[in-house]
């Protein structure tokens, strides 16, 4: 575990660049992409873990100040204007969402900027479990917040399915498809923020029965009533064929494993991640391989004792393999999945 510990912060010190004292910021990607949702997310997870493994401030420190910049960088227009998008108050920064973080202007393609709504749910992620971390509701409160202002924004009119990925105004969807897990990880997501936001209500079982039905509207009920609806009609379709999508599944599976759509997630996708090992998907070149794609297989089969008991060694040669190439990519997303794939921390629900 020392070794892992001291890879781990390495690594994160290459990526976001070394601690100096309380207004460290994070170091920008690159020159065309300053901040990027998904990999700051699991940046954020990946600080609240050092800080949770070694007891040391300055991670909590970096969560937080990552989480500014993130909000500062993302949450405001390309040209680099002070309002926040939706015209956000500074104490409610995430009414109008969070950019992507891609290097192109706005636009359908891979490439392009917008708001994908498994970002944005991965973001609500991190920002959970910064109020547990520190025992700080904001951060809860501030994704909760934003799932609100979001959610019918990526829904069709008619409320049957979900757009991909929307302007960075939310005010069209860039493209019509719909993402094979947003169902999944809305329900998820959103189920595990009111859980956190009850959590902080003193005495919530005391509330009277308007209080609560009323506090629950607030938090996510119709929502999350919602999403039950559109995973009710998707879960038995589901499939997967990549190893990202597939850990993904898996990841989300533990956190309500006594729910239907959860046991349903855990079997297809740990049979998904096995045929995909059987096929050859994690042997190859590096250079013809995506490793964070891999890693989130890897983290996924972590979520899961029985999973492990097979994956546990293959998931090592894996670490030892692209440990050797981790910025052969990119200096972001890679190496700060790696982290996460090597000690997983604080993305399991029960570590915080």
């Amino acid at each position: 575990m020392a070794r892992k510990l001291e890879q781990f912060k390495q690594i994160m010190t290459e990526v976001y660049g070394a601690y100096t004292d309380k207004d460290w910021q994070p170091k920008p990607f690159s020159h065309s992409e300053s901040r990027y949702l998904w990999t700051d997310a699991y940046g954020v997870c990946n600080y609240l873990t050092l800080f949770k493994e070694t007891g040391e401030a300055q991670y909590c420190t970096q969560a937080k100040n990552l989480i500014s910049a993130v909000h500062d960088t993302l949450g405001k227009t390309r040209d680099g204007g002070a309002a926040r998008l939706g015209n956000s108050p500074p104490e409610q920064p995430l009414l109008g969402g969070l950019r992507i973080g891609k290097p192109d202007e706005e636009g359908p393609g891979m490439s392009g900027d917008g708001q994908y709504f498994h970002y944005l749910t991965k973001w609500m992620f991190a920002l959970n479990r910064m109020s547990l971390a520190v025992k700080e509701p904001r951060y809860n409160q501030w994704a909760i917040e934003m799932a609100r202002a979001v959610h019918w924004k990526f829904c069709a009119p008619d409320g049957n399915r979900m757009y991909w990925k929307m302007s960075i105004d939310l005010s069209r969807p860039l493209t019509t498809a719909e993402g094979g897990l947003d169902t999944f990880d809305g329900l998820t997501i959103y189920m595990l923020l009111q859980e956190t936001a009850k959590s902080f209500v003193p005495d919530f079982d005391g509330l009277g029965t308007r209080e609560k039905s009323q506090w629950e509207q607030e938090n996510l009920k119709p929502e999350i009533d919602h999403m039950q609806e559109l995973v009710a009609t998707r879960i038995s379709r589901y499939t997967a064929h990549d190893t990202l999508d597939a850990g993904e599944a898996l990841w989300l599976a533990h956190f309500f494993p006594e729910e239907d759509y959860a046991c349903q997630l855990k079997r297809r996708a740990g049979q998904a991640v096995e045929q995909l090992w059987l096929a050859g998907e994690f042997i190859g070149p590096p250079t013809v391989r995506l490793g964070f794609r891999e890693f989130g297989t890897t983290i996924g089969v972590q979520m899961h004792p029985d999973l492990w008991k097979t994956w546990e060694g293959r998931v090592e040669k894996l670490h030892e393999l692209w440990l050797e190439h981790l910025q052969a990519r990119d200096n972001d997303i890679t190496p700060v999945m790696y982290c996460t794939s090597l000690i997983p921390g604080a993305v399991r629900k029960s570590f915080l």
